[in-house]
């Protein structure tokens, strides 16, 4: 079967199955870590029901395990728990409120996970181990399978009970049903292994199951990958054969697609900033052409050109789009009303949605810190105050948005001739220029609302004097940091330095990685992108090793490669001497102590920084109320520079007024430390 271009819009409705969606805009299945004892919490009732809000057709959650076999993390909605049903009833109906669908995933991840939560070995078709999770499973017994089978029927049964329009069953990046798809995981010799047909054999049994289990007036849709991109893996050929299969059993009502494994293959499963947009989309056209079922389409959707483009091509029928809708929970409804310039974007950043589950944290957002605390309502606002805020970086441009959206009158200075502090320094690295979206989205709403930003303005206390503020907030953000073994040496600059231009470092250069994050090896990229020779130093047992949180590190490395970029790790800088041209660096191996040189023509050094905060203590005195946030406090990344940025402000300015003080954290558990008292 061909299909060629629709021409369909995104507000255009869609049946599937037994129901109808508003729009083609989808929320899909993502972990949130907000359960508590496998339960459904107020958290996600609140998280889910703002992406329903903000105009979403249809929500997927995240995966409700379907047996007590299965629990690869902590924080994992128990399907199987009888008591689920309650919250299930809860989330449904404020779901329902809004006019969205709302399915639950269903899965079970086999052997990628860990036994350590249930004592119980981990299932799956053959003794293969995981290669992140390392650990051998029990291979299932046929009547091992008879019972996962009920499970995802019991499962699916008490989700129709608790109210859901259906379920999805996931068989992607986490799933033991993937996992029988693919040969190099289905070593079997029994009817579930061998051809594709036996190897899909458990998928169809448990779509039956499912659909006898919740019959023709619910939705049954299949989540199925179509490159999970590892050897011996599910390829694009099997996933539109299973694909064909699973529309010829009658029972599905649609498609979602994925690539990726959520352990060996994770980058492309949420893949970061340095991945195009649309990298996935081969798989839903190619599922599309096909079959005859709606598709669901994914791969890095941020933008609604790139959303009108996919359903316009015929690519999908549908959108799913998770990280644009955490950035921005309106982003369906500004889509669909053509307010694109609102929309808050995504800068696949990975921080702190992949970033922090990856640590067993709640899901937040480094440029919406409303995300995950969608409970907290906003301060409101009792008089109107003149707000002056210092700096334009990432944190005073946040406060001043929040300052403004509460109706007081504010005014932005900023000593350089743009905002944006050091997001826009970053973004001028190679594969990161999706930053500069995080503070020109901010600019814009500062102007959008009325605050009168004035760049190219050093404030002093008498320049605030003049301007009389019953309020002011310091973010004047950080300066580097020279570390002691540099010295006087004129070889030794910072990466900001070389991200702005100050200096231009040539011939061959040593970046000292000292933070393990993309302030080394974006700078090494960079030097390397000019034909420096390029070696990067760490005391850390990679460099860049934090990358890996936010799934870049894959990418990185093959670059570093490519880039022939040299990577030293467990050493550190002992010294430098400057030689005619050039300087002598000392290294110093952690765990022998061994010491060794290296003649470069320049250092580069990515180390921490320290607060500008002159300003602040010297704002002394009665009469004005100062707030320090951002890296002036101390210096953090990108989502404690914003979230400190509305919640400080937030608390002192709401209803109460400056003058007053208001626990505006209260209740929080990822409590950041804001500073809404005066300076000494």
């Amino acid at each position: 079967m061909t299909r060629t271009a629709t021409g369909t819009v995104p507000h255009a409705s869609l049946r599937i199955g037994p129901v109808t969606l508003r729009n083609r805009i989808v929320f899909p299945a993502h972990l949130t870590n907000f359960s508590v004892d496998g339960t459904v919490t107020d958290r996600h009732i609140a998280y889910y029901e703002a992406r329903a809000r903000g105009g979403a057709s249809m929500i997927v959650t995240e995966e409700h395990t379907v047996h007590p076999s299965d629990r690869p993390y902590e924080k994992l909605i128990r399907g199987w728990d009888p008591d689920v049903i309650t919250g299930y009833r809860r989330l449904t109906d404020a779901i329902h409120r809004h006019g969205t669908r709302i399915l639950a995933q269903l899965n079970h991840n086999g052997a990628q996970g860990t036994s350590m939560y249930t004592g119980q070995p981990l299932w799956a078709p053959s003794p293969e181990p995981d290669p992140l999770f390392r650990e051998v499973p029990r291979v299932m017994t046929e009547s091992d399978i008879a019972e996962l089978v009920g499970g995802y029927a019991d499962v699916a049964r008490r989700c129709a009970e608790g109210g859901f329009d259906g379920v999805e069953i996931q068989c992607s990046q986490a799933s033991v049903l993937r996992a029988f798809l693919a040969p190099a995981t289905n070593r079997r010799t029994d009817r579930y292994g061998g051809d594709l047909a036996g190897r899909a054999r458990l998928l169809l049994e448990v779509v039956s199951a499912v659909r006898r289990a919740v019959g023709r007036d619910r939705v049954v849709g299949v989540r199925l990958t179509g490159h999970d991109g590892t050897a011996g893996g599910v390829g694009i050929d099997d996933a539109v054969q299973v694909a064909q299969m699973l529309e010829a059993s009658g029972d599905v009502d649609y498609l979602n697609t994925s690539v990726g494994v959520a352990t060996e293959t994770l980058h492309l499963v949420e893949a970061p900033m340095s991945t195009p947009h649309g990298y996935s989309l081969f798989v839903p056209d190619a599922i599309r052409a096909a079959v005859s079922l709606p598709v669901v389409g994914v791969g890095r959707f941020t933008r609604p050109e790139q959303i009108g483009a996919a359903l316009a091509d015929g690519v999908c029928d549908l959108v799913g789009a998770v990280r644009a809708q955490i950035a921005d929970p309106d982003f369906a409804n500004k889509t669909l009303s053509g307010r694109d310039d609102e929309i808050r974007p995504c800068i696949g950043c990975n921080q702190e949605c992949i970033g922090r589950v990856g640590l067993n944290r709640p899901i937040a957002c480094a440029v919406n810190s409303h995300a995950g605390y969608e409970s907290d309502a906003p301060a409101a606002t009792a008089v109107p105050h003149r707000v002056v805020v210092v700096g334009g970086g990432p944190a005073g441009l946040q406060a001043a948005v929040t300052a403004a959206g509460q109706g007081h009158s504010v005014t932005l200075l900023e000593r350089n001739r743009c905002t944006g502090g050091q997001i826009r320094e970053a973004a001028a690295a190679p594969h990161r220029a999706e930053l500069l979206g995080a503070v020109t989205h901010l600019d814009a709403e500062c102007r959008r609302r009325g605050v009168d930003i004035r760049t190219g303005v050093t404030a002093d206390a008498a320049t605030l004097h003049a301007l009389a503020p019953d309020v002011v907030v310091v973010a004047t953000g950080a300066r580097p940091h020279r570390p002691a073994w540099a010295g006087s040496s004129a070889r030794v600059s910072d990466v900001r330095d070389v991200l702005t231009g100050r200096t231009a470092p040539s011939g061959r250069v040593l970046v000292v990685d000292d933070l393990g994050f993309h302030q080394a090896t974006s700078v090494a990229e960079l030097l390397a992108d000019r034909g420096c020779a390029v070696t990067v130093c760490t005391p850390g047992m990679l460099v860049g090793q934090d990358l890996g949180l936010t799934l870049e590190l894959d990418g990185w490395l093959h670059r570093a490669h490519d880039k022939r970029i040299e990577r030293l790790a467990g050493v550190a800088v002992g010294g430098v001497v400057d030689l005619p041209g050039g300087a002598e660096v000392a290294l110093v191996h952690h765990a022998t102590g061994e010491q060794t040189t290296l003649t470069v023509d320049a250092v580069v050094v990515a180390t921490h920084q320290e607060p500008v905060d002159e300003l602040w203590r010297e704002l002394t005195g009665p009469g004005t109320r100062v707030i320090r946030v951002g890296d002036a406090v101390t210096p953090r990344r990108l989502y404690a520079a914003i979230t400190e940025g509305d919640r400080s402000v937030s608390a002192v300015l709401g209803a109460h007024g400056p003058g007053r003080e208001r626990d505006g954290e209260k209740g929080r558990r990822d409590r950041l430390v804001s500073e809404p008292e005066a300076a000494p």
